[in-house]
């Protein structure tokens, strides 16, 4: 009989882990299907509260995290090449946060503190997210909220919280169903009570959502184009001199078309070539011509290499002005490790208003994001470079910077997308690099900037839930056991 019932529970267990896993993998990464991550937690949580054993708990939880990680494992070890032993760190890591969280959830239950262990579990991942991002070289990258970027409504919380007040009701989602289930036939009222609040505070976000998008944003809109050229010749950086030369003058006959049609700002892609200081004439001249006969802005990416340092470059060229140029500040690791590392925005005042400029990885970080929003900027201009498989991933997540800092976005990767979004993160227009030879994008962006919240006030959010996990973790050891949680 014994025999049977631990058979029952590990059976039990399995499943649990197999179906959090599934969601996880489907619900998370390159392509997300953004439903699934709403229930990705909750068969662990469920059994959690069935088991009163916190190590078979910690491990069902850390092998359910893992297990659903392993959705990233051929982008990260063969795309980025990064080694098996570093791989198995960052899967690891959240993992163990995970099962920690489960058991904070699961302890707190025992202990009759449903409130706390409701609020503490999606406490625990945010403030987990947070201080990753703090530390990572690619800063909040890998975030929960990313995997619902196609959902709009949740998206517009990010103009209060950050990506912390979605990743937030991500998890109280789950927690709330749990703790409900759990409750419904001991304690009825407190499961009505908990799942009546949490379900009120997620429609009040969708409903905030939901208002905001209706707000019209195509005032003061810019026609903005983009072009970029994935044809093997020009995927990857020309060499200085006659290669780099040769490649901006392929990419000139699309820039002057997109200008005969009205755009008022062009945007090329990332590293396109080489400048070597002082011999810089060969690129500058042709872009600053076009830049000159049509009025039109063009920002385009180049490595400059100067007599002391190289720079991964935004080159900027206005009608009837100095070049101008923005220098990447969030450099891939170790690819970008041989360029110094940028520190001040690059403010464009236009008739519609103020332009940024930023480059690729710099979008993984809400910073310079938030300094362009402080500064008024209500169009950022993007060259970017991408690995073909993580296009949608990480085009995406830029445009969640655009929802935070109130601005819209015009990003032309390589191996990427080219996408222009609004400060409300719609996609105005979006096309694949490898779509056409020099596929091109034009279209109406709205430019005025959108003043929000997290502009204002920052990182509020996370730090409300770093003290909600101390309090949390304060009530754990306070508070007496009611008993087993087996049923």
């Amino acid at each position: 009989m014994a025999f049977a019932v631990n058979l029952q529970r590990l059976a039990i267990g399995a499943a649990a882990i197999g179906a959090a896993a599934i969601l996880l993998w489907f619900g998370t990464g390159l392509e997300a299907f953004w439903p699934l991550a709403w229930f990705a937690p909750l068969p662990i949580l469920i059994y959690s509260l069935r088991c009163d054993s916190r190590w078979q708990i910690a491990l069902a939880a850390f092998l359910a995290w893992a297990l659903g990680g392993l959705n990233l494992w051929s982008y990260l070890h063969g795309t980025l090449q990064i080694p098996v032993g570093v791989i198995g760190v960052m899967l690891a890591v959240p993992a163990v946060v995970f099962a920690l969280a489960v058991l904070l959830f699961c302890g707190l239950v025992r202990r009759g503190a449903y409130w706390c262990a409701l609020a503490g579990f999606p406490a625990s991942w945010v403030a987990f997210e947070y201080g990753l991002n703090l530390i990572s070289p690619h800063g909040t990258a890998g975030n929960l909220a990313y995997s619902q970027s196609n959902f709009l409504p949740l998206l517009q919380i990010a103009s209060i919280t950050g990506p912390w007040g979605m990743s937030y009701l991500l998890m109280l989602f789950p927690a709330a169903l749990a703790l409900a289930q759990h409750l419904h036939a001991r304690a009825p009222r407190h499961a009505l009570q908990i799942g009546g609040a949490s379900l009120a505070l997620i429609a009040a976000a969708l409903i905030f959502g939901v208002v905001r998008l209706s707000t019209p944003t195509l005032d003061q809109a810019v026609r903005v184009g983009l072009i970029v050229s994935d044809a093997p010749q020009d995927i990857f950086v020309a060499n200085e001199g006659a290669p780099t030369a040769a490649l901006f003058a392929r990419y000139a006959s699309g820039v002057e078309k997109l200008a005969e049609q009205g755009a008022k700002v062009i945007v090329l892609p990332e590293k396109l070539g080489v400048a070597v200081d002082p011999d810089t004439q060969t690129i500058d001249a042709p872009l600053q011509s076009l830049a000159d006969k049509h009025r039109v802005e063009i920002v385009t990416g180049l490595i400059h290499v100067t007599p002391t340092v190289k720079w991964n470059e935004a080159r900027i060229y206005t009608p009837g002005a100095a070049t101008g140029s923005y220098h990447k500040v969030h450099l891939l690791p170790p690819f970008e490790s041989i360029f110094a590392r940028g520190a001040a925005l690059t403010v464009v005042n236009e008739d519609s208003g103020k332009w940024g400029v930023e480059i690729c990885k710099d979008m993984d970080f809400a910073q310079p994001s938030r300094d362009y929003g402080h500064a008024g900027v209500g169009l950022l201009l993007v060259p970017a470079w991408d690995f073909d498989r993580d296009r949608w991933w990480h085009g995406h997540m830029a445009i969640m910077r655009g929802v935070e800092s109130g601005f819209s976005i015009v990003r032309s990767a390589k191996r990427g997308l080219l996408t222009v979004s609004d400060a409300h993160g719609r996609v105005l227009a979006e096309a694949r690099s490898d779509s056409g030879t020099f596929p091109t994008l034009l279209v109406d962006a709205p430019a005025r900037h959108v003043d929000t919240a997290y502009v204002l006030f920052g990182d509020w959010f996370a730090w409300v839930a770093i003290a909600t996990v101390a309090w949390s973790v304060k009530r754990l050891f306070d508070s007496r056991p009611r008993g087993s949680t087996l049923d």
